[in-house]
């Protein structure tokens, strides 16, 4: 930056600088000033089913472990010993009584408290055990999102989210009035900035450009499904605090609203033909008729999207370097929701999927916007489009057209409030 420059004065209306893919000091600062400041997505309360039950993951860069103590409440620890510093937990999921060091064998409670120390007598009168525990951050959870934050000044979770718990709760109706579980996950990474892939969960400009042989793999029905592009009707809203929804297909945002009358897909007739062995007609076209998911993809700011029928999480490793998982969901009940649960896999792995027709698509795509960003430092990323469109919906929502650049601004306007905070 320029002496005169703050990290605010790079981003405007309509563009933001070319250098926030590229330059360091200023992902230095964001891990800073947004990661550490803000509520960030640490895990889904399926993968927390009980007391002892454990994840590891970060936020931002710093390991953490999320965990259900004793009592089972949710905690998110820091993965790094009180004494030399050494992570206490390299599995990624399990269950456990508490962690221990690998190096001195000093123990911790599920709660994070120091539970032992070998060999103490070398600490008399130098260490009072209840004065050092593992870094505990704020943990809290909404609709079984569970988010954690360093900032324990920061607003109330759910104020953070605002509007988005609606959206929120509409997601999870694609349980078909079931809880919602993990089904699987996958990880890889890409070679670009953070916020190249923080853009692309609510653009839908890119869809038919990038995913056409995706669209040309499937069949007619859900092509014409995921034809929206002339779709008056089809939008994106800006939701407040750097969160967006893209609605890709409005008829299936409130999977409740169901008048009975849309035919259920006839690749899914074995599905029907098996779950009604066990549930009732109205149940079984609740679970069928979301196989797909919903019909938006909603995405919050920093750090996760709920896509369609996936969770999406992004990890900032480097300015130039990103790590992106991959979280396939389902209906957690009964036996008979089996096979709904492997169908919902195979729609995952054919778009989102290492082998799929649309997530290595956009890896390449993301990769290729990092590679560009370095000529040209000066040049402006532009994010104007549908910006002379744009309006209020009913609920005050800032809105366009679902190919608009709507849900950038919005994550740019939270981007800028939050880098200029000093």
């Amino acid at each position: 930056m320029t002496i005169d420059e703050t990290p605010a004065d790079l981003v405007a209306a309509d563009r933001v600088a070319g250098r926030l893919y590229t330059d360091p000091e200023l992902f230095e600062l964001e891990m800073t000033r947004i990661f550490e400041r803000t509520w960030v997505w640490v895990a889904h309360e399926s993968e927390l089913p009980g007391p002892g039950t454990f994840k590891s993951t970060y936020v931002g860069r710093q390991p953490v472990i999320v965990t259900r103590d004793r009592k089972g409440v949710l905690r998110t620890l820091l993965n790094r010993c009180r004494h030399r510093g050494a992570s206490v937990c390299e599995k990624p999921f399990g269950k456990a009584n508490g962690f221990t060091c690998p190096y001195h064998a000093w123990s911790y409670g599920l709660d994070g408290a120091l539970r032992g120390v070998p060999y103490p007598d070398g600490y008399e009168g130098v260490l009072e055990r209840k004065d050092i525990s593992l870094g505990r951050l704020r943990t809290e959870s909404y609709g079984g999102m569970v988010f954690a934050t360093f900032d324990e000044a920061a607003e109330p979770l759910e104020d953070f989210l605002g509007d988005v718990r609606g959206w929120i709760d509409r997601f999870m109706a694609q349980g078909g009035g079931f809880p919602i579980k993990v089904l699987g996950r996958h990880r890889f990474t890409f070679r670009g900035n953070w916020k190249i892939q923080l853009e692309n969960t609510t653009d839908g400009y890119h869809f038919p450009i990038v995913h056409r042989s995706w669209m040309a793999s499937v069949d007619a029905e859900t092509a014409d499904m995921m034809s929206f592009m002339t779709d008056p009707t089809a939008v994106t809203h800006d939701l407040g605090h750097g969160h967006s929804v893209m609605q890709m297909v409005p008829e299936h945002s409130d999977l409740a609203a169901d008048d009975g009358t849309e035919p259920l897909q006839a690749r899914f007739d074995h599905v029907v033909a098996e779950l009604s062995t066990e549930l009732d007609d109205a149940a079984v076209r609740r679970v069928v008729r979301a196989m797909h998911g919903t019909g938006f993809n909603l995405n919050l700011f920093p750090n996760v999207s709920m896509s369609a029928a996936f969770f999406r999480v992004l990890r900032p490793i480097a300015v130039d370097r990103t790590e992106i998982e991959h979280i396939a969901i389902g209906p957690d009940g009964p036996a008979a929701l089996d096979v709904v649960n492997r169908e919902r896999m195979r729609v995952h792995e054919h778009f989102q999927g290492p082998f799929g027709f649309g997530t290595p698509d956009d890896a390449e795509g993301w990769d290729r916007v990092q590679r560009g960003a370095q000529a040209a430092p000066g040049m402006p990323i532009m994010v104007n489009r549908g910006l002379a469109r744009e309006k209020p919906s009913a609920e005050g929502w800032p809105t366009s057209h679902v190919t608009d650049e709507t849900g950038m601004r919005a994550a740019y306007a939270q981007w800028k409030e939050m880098m200029g905070d000093d």
